[in-house]
């Protein structure tokens, strides 16, 4: 099982894939995703996002501000701007 992830900026798709782990900073705290999470709406404060592929691998982008979607394994990620 695995989370269909998207993460976009105004410019550009910066990120797609499966994953089987998200990580994010929201106004509410530090937010965790695996596989049949419960649909949530976050928003993102400026900090790390980290996603961990299905292949293993680990990828990490700092954002500023935006929002993160969760629904049906589906995870939408769009922020102001990525490093």
């Amino acid at each position: 099982m695995a989370l269909t992830v998207a993460l976009v900026s105004p410019t550009q798709k910066v990120w797609s894939g499966e994953a089987v782990f998200i990580s994010a900073r929201t106004t509410e705290g530090d937010l965790g995703v695996l596989p049949g999470h419960a649909p949530l709406f976050g928003v993102l404060v400026d900090g790390a996002v980290n996603i961990k592929g299905v292949d293993g691998s680990n990828t990490e982008f700092i954002v500023s501000g935006g929002f993160l979607s969760v629904s049906n394994d589906r995870v939408s990620i769009l922020t102001e701007s990525v490093n």
